[in-house]
């Protein structure tokens, strides 16, 4: 029988047969989607120690940044081009060749010149004026937090912090808990709601990489950081809230609050990303393991939607990326197998399943 790591390992070597480090899509772009994808691959490594799995993230890297450490082809400022340079701190730290400090030092100068809207939010897009995203907290706060602290600046730290209470602010649905996928600030984009700027509808990834990407800040946000406690209760609330929409099977629905709705599907990406937060809050004492049998059912629902090519492994329903838009928009999303947002979460979801199962059997033999 499959642990949670097997899974894992299936998945990496899956993705490792199909691509060398450099030809993951988009070939050469420095993007979170190849980011997500390592970030989990990273996680394995920490694991099961298989020496490929890092070796293989340390070619991605040395493949998409210059002999100087500049990026080499990335869009200006856009925070899913950021995401990505959380893979140099485990680069750094193992290999302490100042190259890394070099390619740090070029992602954090995309975070300087990303722009702000009037109160501060950071753009999602350059090419979107003052429309903050969920998905932003993940694309750029883990970085900033882990930069912040290793380069000792606090107020980098402090913005991370400011960035998800202002999120919550703007998007924060106070009858369900959700949170909706985005804010437009000048209220002038398409889906935006005219008096509130709000999207309409809340999409399960977006919501998905909100509590994923606070615990990761966490890891790093030191205890005098201002707010850091605003950060544990975003996410307990959210994963409370999210707990309520679970439909019977496991998984969480592509629009999360209307699982009754015609063209409605089971979307196994945020339903990952769901699971590995629960996992991860209720391990560090963020939430209660009162929400275990949460993170057990959503895990083996996504487990039973596997199917095989022989040794490789198919993590399908899975929603390509997407941008903000009305129900029929959310739901008409092409659906994609081995997508690297699919197996990157996949990742995360079974190595944090694999952290809290580790942590449960340690406290039944301690109880022994």
């Amino acid at each position: 029988m499959f642990t949670p790591l097997d899974y894992a390992r299936a998945a990496c070597d899956t993705m490792m047969r199909r691509y060398a480090a450099p030809d993951l899509p988009p070939q050469g772009a420095f993007h979170y989607h190849q980011g997500v994808f390592l970030s989990g691959m990273h996680e394995t490594w920490k694991l099961c120690g298989e020496e490929r799995y890092f070796a293989y993230i340390k070619d991605w890297i040395d493949s998409v940044f210059d002999e100087k450490g500049n990026i080499k082809k990335y869009i200006h400022a856009d925070l899913d081009d950021i995401q990505p340079g959380i893979l140099l701190f485990p680069l750094w730290e193992r290999t302490r060749d100042p190259y890394y400090i070099q390619c740090l030092q070029s992602v954090y100068r995309e975070v300087v010149d990303v722009p702000r809207n009037a109160e501060g939010g950071l753009w999602h897009k350059t090419s979107l004026k003052d429309q903050m995203w969920l998905d932003g907290l993940y694309m750029a706060g883990p970085f900033c937090a882990q930069y912040g602290r290793e380069f000792h600046l606090p107020r980098l730290m402090k913005d991370v912090v400011r960035q998800a209470c202002l999120m919550e602010k703007k998007t924060l649905d106070e009858k369900t808990g959700l949170l909706y996928h985005a804010w437009d600030g000048a209220k002038a984009a398409p889906w935006a709601d005219p008096e509130t700027g709000r999207a309409p509808e809340f999409w399960g990834r977006a919501m998905g990489w909100v509590p994923v990407a606070l615990l990761n800040d966490l890891d790093y946000l030191t205890d005098d950081v201002p707010g850091r406690q605003e950060l544990v209760r975003i996410t307990v609330n959210l994963l409370k809230a999210l707990c309520h929409f679970q439909s019977e099977e496991g998984r969480w629905y592509q629009v999360v609050d209307k699982g009754d709705r015609p063209g409605n599907w089971l979307e196994n990406s945020c339903s990952c990303l769901f699971v590995a937060a629960l996992c991860k809050a209720m391990r560090l004492g963020y939430l209660s393991s009162d929400y275990a049998m949460n993170a057990r059912r959503g895990y083996e629902g996504v487990i039973r939607s596997l199917t095989w090519e022989g040794e490789d492994i198919q993590i399908g329903h899975v929603c390509v990326g997407t941008g903000v838009g009305d129900y029929q928009h959310y739901i008409g999303r092409p659906v994609r197998v081995n997508d690297l947002h699919a197996v990157g979460a996949f990742l995360i979801m079974c190595t944090e399943m694999q952290r809290w199962e580790n942590e449960q059997k340690i406290g039944q033999e301690e109880k022994q």
